[in-house]
């Protein structure tokens, strides 16, 4: 489908591109929710799940020390390391995104691994992901084959067009569609410094009411373009992750995010 054509479908589906300061001034909060955002970034409400995570690290892995442990690296360089995931793990035998690992890592500890898709690994992954704040992203996607295969894999899933509208990740983010609004919110550039998506996920989003995490964030993209759901920690979708990630490079670490 070419461009011109994307750009169609998506002013049909109430797309509004913002043309200065009038649109601009109709299409933003309200004052209430704005009053409301800078309250929450204050108080983030999801750094109570962070806080949760904090205990389940300590009674799920051994806090710390048993995270480096099982890691291979010592507890100085445990904030760098996390802030280069998804990476290849020799131990698990592929590349995988802080989730997974830390479902290995609880098997490795003997408890039973939380789901994916859990209140529990929410509030877990976002608390191991926290220990990296203030670090840069430095995932290393040419570290060895694994890395590489994974880094292409992710480019040809951000740019594949799928479902009955053929719509792909790059449908909304590419160059010439970013900065335009759909339903109201305006389509970032992921690998914009100020925007640093990949770096402030797991995020708090203020019109779900609840935490997500970045592949979670995925999931309802791809439901809201009518898209079939990558599931999530399959390869498809961890090499996406990666792909994105890699946008965000040398961004610092902030989680949780707020999101409207």
């Amino acid at each position: 489908m070419k461009t011109a054509t994307v750009k169609s479908l998506l002013l049909a589906g109430t797309l509004v591109l913002a043309s200065g300061v009038q649109a601009e001034e109709k299409l933003s909060m309200t004052e209430a929710d704005k009053a409301m955002y800078e309250e929450m970034l204050e108080n983030n409400p999801a750094d109570v799940y962070v806080a949760e995570g904090e205990e389940l690290l300590e009674s799920q892995i051994g806090g710390e020390a048993g995270l480096a442990k099982f890691l291979g690296v010592s507890e100085d360089d445990l904030y760098p390391y996390i802030a280069g995931f998804p990476r290849y793990i020799k131990s698990i035998g592929s590349v995988v995104a802080l989730d997974q690992m830390i479902q290995a890592a609880q098997a490795a500890n003997g408890k039973t691994p939380y789901k994916l898709k859990s209140p529990e690994m929410d509030s877990l992954s976002a608390y191991v992901k926290s220990l990296a704040n203030g670090q840069k992203i430095n995932i290393d996607v040419t570290a060895d084959a694994h890395m590489k295969e994974m880094f292409e894999l992710g480019k040809v899933t951000f740019e594949t067009r799928r479902g009955g509208r053929g719509l792909a990740c790059l449908s909304c983010h590419s160059a010439d569609i970013v900065g335009s609004r759909l339903r109201m919110q305006i389509l970032p550039d992921l690998g914009d410094p100020k925007v640093k998506a990949a770096g402030t996920w797991p995020a708090y989003r203020m019109t779900k009411g609840k935490m997500f995490t970045l592949q979670q964030r995925f999931q309802q993209c791809m439901n809201n373009a009518l898209l079939a759901k990558i599931p999530l920690g399959s390869k498809d979708m961890v090499a996406l992750e990666v792909y994105i990630t890699n946008m965000a490079k040398g961004s610092e670490i902030a989680i949780p995010g707020l999101k409207r």
